[in-house]
């Protein structure tokens, strides 16, 4: 699978659990805004005469789910046997965008809470979106501007694709005295590293917000009323805890809507 390249496929995990469900609506509603299909994934520890009947009903059940959201989304159900995390990665080579619930997934009974969401979203080679909280109708899509033209490019298309606008957020600190001036500088070094999108999307609205302040994380949670926010990542390769920095690991701990997490990979 390592050599194909990816499609437009939106692939979404399924276990049985509300949260589960929950990333299915959303991610039926993206496939269908992308004119993409919708994959619904479930994984097993291990294959069974009972295990892939009741895999297939959750499966179905999700299907139905995709379909109230989004009437007309083409879907198609896969199972396979084996841990989660590592048939996500691999399978996240081959679509453009993987969507999960804040909780688990199936095949992974007692795993600590969040822990496929926060390995995957750490190792995934295509962006990877958790939902949790509550996705504001209407609401910016909110970035953490990183420098990463990636991120850039995945936050402005998901604001023009919704037709909203975009808030462009950085935070900084100085461990000097504050001078005058400074803030002022910092918006605009912000404006000039969104500039060229900004140029490529003029149908999308931007605001732009530099502050000082410690965390970042803090700084993209402090925007209300977002339907998404949208940060980098570190990077690296595979790891063994699902180690996104301070600001992944605490937006998709206590965003209050759904978070993309775009990181800088090769194929």
């Amino acid at each position: 699978m390592s050599g194909k390249r990816p499609d437009g496929t939106v692939l979404v995990g399924v276990d049985e659990s509300e949260a589960s469900l929950a990333a299915v609506r959303w991610a039926a509603a993206e496939a269908l805004r992308r004119g993409a299909r919708l994959r619904l994934f479930q994984a097993g520890l291990r294959e069974g005469a009972g295990a892939e009947p009741r895999a297939h009903r959750w499966l179905s059940r999700a299907a139905q789910v995709a379909e109230e959201a989004a009437p007309g989304v083409a879907t198609q159900p896969v199972v396979r046997a084996g841990l989660a995390v590592d048939l996500l990665v691999e399978m996240s080579r081959s679509v453009s965008l993987v969507v999960l619930g804040s909780h688990g997934l199936g095949g992974l009974r007692g795993a600590a809470i969040g822990s496929v969401a926060l390995r995957t979203a750490a190792c995934a080679h295509c962006p990877v979106v958790v939902v949790r909280g509550r996705a504001a109708a209407g609401g910016a899509v909110v970035v953490g501007v990183d420098g990463d033209e990636r991120v850039g490019e995945f936050a402005f298309e998901a604001a023009a694709s919704r037709q909203v606008p975009l808030v462009a957020v950085r935070a900084w600190r100085d461990r000097r005295s504050d001078r005058p001036g400074r803030a002022g500088e910092e918006d605009r070094a912000l404006r000039e590293c969104i500039a060229a999108w900004a140029d490529k999307h003029p149908e999308v609205a931007v605001r732009t917000w530099a502050v000082r302040e410690r965390s970042a994380g803090r700084a993209l949670m402090a925007v209300e009323g977002a339907q998404l926010v949208v940060i980098g990542g570190r990077g690296r390769g595979p790891v063994t805890g699902g180690l996104l920095g301070s600001t992944g690991n605490r937006l998709l701990a206590r965003a209050a809507c759904p978070v993309a997490v775009v990181r800088r990979v090769s194929r």
